[in-house]
């Protein structure tokens, strides 16, 4: 049996690069050492990821018409390297990102975000800024470290991510996710 309330029901989601494990830990254990405890609300590990496109509140159909797009998608993987890192206090987000984002990384991005706003889900007009959101709630001045982890990881898929919240607390949820081509590739040509 079909269950249709979960038909008319919206869901949050966003499409992501996940993070390899070995550096969610990395970076965890970066941030503990270098912010004090009140810099504002740290992401679990488990969360830490790299938004491609937000989609925002998304009916099951246009989620269905959004994956089918998703899947049609043919590039390369690509290497990041996490080696920024800044606060913005407006939204209360202290971040790591990439100083010189890769190509590959910025047309991803650009195509999905390109297929949600042709599919109705609005898109922010500012220019992508690709980054891991360390804290959330940093309206506070946070003193930001000279170095970053400059933690490194190949992208060989991307996911599409569904934010659940429940219990008190935010999990985001892999809903599927694609391979990018040539993922045998361990180093882009600059």
């Amino acid at each position: 049996m079909i269950n249709t309330v979960d038909k008319t029901m919206n869901k949050r989601l966003f499409f992501a690069l996940s993070l390899p494990d070995t550096v969610q830990q990395n970076i965890v254990q970066w941030r503990a050492d270098n912010f004090p405890s009140e810099a504002g609300r740290p992401i679990a590990a488990a969360n830490l990821h790299l938004t491609l496109a937000f989609l925002g509140e998304v009916s099951l159909g246009k989620a269905q018409i959004l994956q089918q797009q998703a899947g049609r998608i043919s590039q390369s993987g690509f290497n990041v390297t996490l080696d920024d890192i800044g606060h913005w206090p407006s939204s209360g987000v202290v971040w790591l990102g990439c100083k010189n984002p890769p190509r590959g990384l910025l047309q991803l991005a650009q195509l999905l975000r390109s297929q949600a706003a042709r599919s109705g889900c609005h898109q922010t007009p500012l220019p992508f800024h690709p980054h891991v959101t360390l804290f959330r709630g940093a309206i506070r001045p946070v003193t930001i470290p000279a170095k970053t982890t400059n933690e490194s990881f190949r992208a060989n898929h991307f996911s599409l991510y569904e934010s659940v919240y429940a219990r008190g607390r935010t999990r985001y949820n892999i809903v599927q996710s694609w391979p990018l081509a040539g993922t045998e590739r361990t180093s882009d040509v600059i």
